[in-house]
């Protein structure tokens, strides 16, 4: 008796070969668009908890950059006197013996060029408006239609009165009113507690590489490896961009000073300083000085168009130092970002961490991502392609 053999019919397919690439290729994109609106989410929630906590991580942030910068100088007066709390000594004495220094030889400077710069202000409105005036009768005639130039120099003499009383007491008050306003801020306690902070990370031990692998046995060894390179990475990046822009910045300033007194720019030491130390942000400095410096170079006495080209001469030859002979002498090309992309980056992150504590951190923070962006796409996206 012959058994009846079987032949198992296998079930027709539900889907054909393009609805299934279809379906795939749906499920990956929901899969990705999930994913990216988690990380949003975990992104917009962490930045909200950092500024909510901004007055407490703020200064833990400046006191671990001051850190991470001078810990090769505290590293080499440690093996020269062989005692970290005597090189500990020796750099904070080399903090504050130069900004006494400064204060003692340029301060009376810098308070007589200040009391005469808030003084200066109301002159320099009076000009502006007058040389409007001589240039546009129609402009002219129709402010004294209604009373506007009568107005305009009330306000300037009332409020130049009130900024030149105000700095001849500058010397006096200016200790009480920045003491008013840290007072007023809430985290006056944290800022307090700075120098504590900076203390701490300077003689914590280094993190070596082997360190941080021990840190964290939880991650495979793979994932244990990006993760220390990238770590290490980004702390290359901070060193590199806040010691060389604070340089760079620095030396900018001493050149903008420096070619605004010799040109005749009135408080040109002063002016300069301040748009240099700007520079810390990229671009801000420069700025921020072609929109102040031009005009007062044309408005003040003895000024004119000869004393603007003299201004502009000093902007050019102080950039053209900067971008061929400083920066690429101490920072070079590090951070590897495009000046179109320097620039978004400050907006993006100043909208982003609020202010001036974003566009401090614009050009570090870019970077790194740039650094993560990179080994993604070597790592994963070609092996997924």
């Amino acid at each position: 008796m012959g058994e009846r053999a079987t032949v198992k019919k296998s079930a027709p397919d539900m889907f054909t070969p393009r609805q299934r690439k279809i379906i795939a290729f749906g499920l990956t994109l929901a899969c990705f668009v999930i994913i990216v609106a988690i990380v949003i989410t975990m992104g917009r929630l962490t930045i909200a908890f950092f500024q909510f906590f901004a007055g407490v991580f703020l200064p833990l942030a400046v006191a671990w950059i001051l850190a991470v910068m001078l810990s090769p100088y505290h590293a080499l007066l440690t093996r020269r006197t062989h005692s970290r709390l005597l090189a500990l000594l020796l750099v904070l004495l080399s903090l504050l013996l130069p900004l006494v220094a400064v204060m003692w030889f340029f301060g009376a400077l810098i308070l007589d060029q200040l009391t005469g710069l808030a003084s200066a202000i109301p002159v320099w409105g009076e000009r502006v408006l007058h040389w409007v005036q001589a240039r546009t009768p129609w402009l002219a005639d129709m402010w004294e239609r209604y009373g506007l130039a009568l107005r305009l120099e009330s306000f300037l003499s009332s409020h130049g009165e009130t900024l030149t009383s105000g700095a001849a007491e500058i010397g006096v008050q200016l200790a009480q009113a920045g003491q008013a306003i840290f007072r007023s801020m809430a985290g006056l306690l944290s800022w307090a507690v700075l120098p504590v902070y900076f203390i701490f990370f300077l003689m914590a031990p280094s993190l070596s590489v082997e360190r941080m692998s021990d840190m964290l046995p939880f991650l495979k060894p793979d994932t244990r490896r990006i993760a220390v390179d990238l770590a290490t990475r980004f702390v290359e990046i901070i060193v590199t961009f806040f010691r060389g822009q604070f340089i760079i910045a620095l030396l900018q300033g001493i050149l903008y000073g420096t070619g605004f007194a010799i040109v005749g720019l009135d408080y040109g030491v002063l002016l300069g300083l301040i748009f240099g130390v700007l520079n810390i942000i990229p671009y801000l400095g420069n700025v921020m000085g072609l929109l102040c410096v031009l005009p007062l170079a044309f408005f003040q006495v003895g000024g004119g168009w000869t004393m603007v080209m003299g201004t502009g001469i000093v902007f050019i030859v102080t950039q053209c130092t900067e971008a061929y002979i400083l920066t690429p002498r101490i920072m070079g090309n590090r951070t590897g970002l495009h000046p179109g992309v320097i620039i978004f980056a400050m907006f993006f992150w100043g909208t982003a961490l609020g202010g001036i504590l974003g566009m401090i951190l614009a050009i570090p923070l870019t970077a790194f991502l740039v650094v993560v962006w990179r080994l993604v796409r070597t790592r994963y996206i070609r092996e997924w392609l």
